[in-house]
């Protein structure tokens, strides 16, 4: 059973090498910009991989419940090296966006996959702590982004996405070498069974309060760095730093939340907390940059640190409703209601940023506009129906 631990390892590698493809591409925005971009054209370029995610996740989950794991994650990952190395050695944008969108659409695999493998490895006691684990992922993969793609930018953005391409292609080689799929005992009380989990309203409502919440941890995600560099004045280096080390805070968050939810035997109760927290710190980020203070740089901070931590918790109580029968496809779901509604609200805050004169007051409001939404999710979580 020590075996469990080091599949979890490999898999959280290949997370963080796909999440900093898919979801840290925002630090290259300054890079992007300074090289004749608007705003608006550089969050269409680095939301590509997103658009692609969208596309191909519950395909991909609908591969995994069919034919495991291991198969889905190797090849997704070898997949989202090769679009990324196109997309280095293409500087045309229109091609560039297909690359990066090809990358997402194969990087996919990890989000559909991953999740699968602590479903069947771990037990109920445990689950939460592994979930927490796998979804530092995220944050970490970012952190490293911000961390190292401004400096890389420096001497060409090819060679930015030629390291994150060679970071894919390692991991999709450890996986290959050292994962095994877990032996699934399909007809277990786990889940559904064979049943479609989604007859009932359970599983959708999870949906949609993911949904809600993805849309400020995107917002911040996005756009909390530019803030510091355009708005602020902050240098490239200090503002990515910044951002790592909040971004490392919101792994420890994560795994926190995890562990709390297997102590109290709640993935719902603890999200739902998390969830009215994360509001609070949005209306808090949005008054303190509207009103221009040096205090929204500390918002910014503890808006980056919060906005991540319920998604394992989401992803958690999402595959044990579903079952090993199901949860790739929930998974998939699970992620692309996220996604989708994540990419969508990128460019239309980048609208209101510039519409705003893309000064402080601009970046305030963008964030005002979604500082409604964690308590609209804190509604919408059923957590009344988690043990029936």
């Amino acid at each position: 059973m020590r075996r469990r631990w080091l599949v979890l390892s490999v898999g959280l590698l290949g997370l963080i090498a796909g999440c900093a493809s898919q979801y840290g591409l925002a630090y290259l925005i300054p890079a992007l910009r300074a090289d004749g971009h608007s705003l608006q054209e550089a969050t269409t370029l680095v939301i590509a991989p997103v658009v692609g995610v969208i596309v191909a996740l519950i395909a991909w989950g609908a591969v995994a419940d069919r034919f495991g794991e291991r198969l889905v994650l190797t090849l997704g990952l070898a997949g989202e090296a090769a679009a990324l190395y196109g997309a280095a050695e293409v500087p045309d944008p229109v091609l560039r966006w297909l690359c990066l969108f090809l990358s997402g659409a194969s990087g996919a695999a990890i989000h559909a996959a991953s999740g699968r493998l602590i479903l069947g490895w771990f037990g109920s006691a445990e689950r939460g702590l592994a979930m927490g684990i796998r979804q530092m992922g995220q944050p970490l993969g970012v952190a490293g982004a911000a961390v190292v793609l401004p400096s890389l930018a420096r001497a060409g953005l090819g060679l930015a996405f030629g390291v994150l391409a060679g970071a894919c292609l390692v991991s999709a080689v450890l996986i290959g070498i050292v994962v095994r799929d877990p032996v699934r005992q399909l007809g277990s009380a786990d889940g559904a069974g064979g049943r479609s989990p989604y007859r009932a309203p359970y599983l959708w409502r999870i949906h949609v309060a993911s949904a809600l919440l993805i849309i400020p941890q995107f917002a911040v995600a996005v756009f909390a760095f530019d803030y510091l560099v355009n708005a602020l004045g902050w240098a490239l280096g200090p503002a990515g730093l910044l951002l790592a080390v909040t971004q490392l805070a919101g792994a420890g968050t994560r795994l926190a939340a995890g562990y709390w939810s297997d102590r109290v035997r709640s993935r719902l109760g603890p999200m739902r907390r998390l969830a009215v927290s994360i509001g609070a710190v949005m209306v808090l980020l949005a008054v303190l940059a509207m009103l221009g203070s040096a205090a929204s740089v500390a918002a910014v901070a503890l808006a980056a640190v919060l906005t991540v931590s319920p998604n394992g918790l989401a992803f958690t109580a999402v595959a044990e409703r579903a079952g090993p029968r199901w949860a790739g496809r929930a998974l998939g779901v699970q992620n692309t209601f996220q996604n989708l509604v994540a990419t969508a609200v990128a460019p239309a805050l980048a609208f209101v940023i510039t519409a705003a004169g893309g000064a402080g007051f601009g970046y305030g409001l963008a964030f005002g506009c979604v500082m409604a939404l964690p308590f609209l999710a804190a509604v919408a979580i059923p957590t009344r129906a988690e043990h029936s």
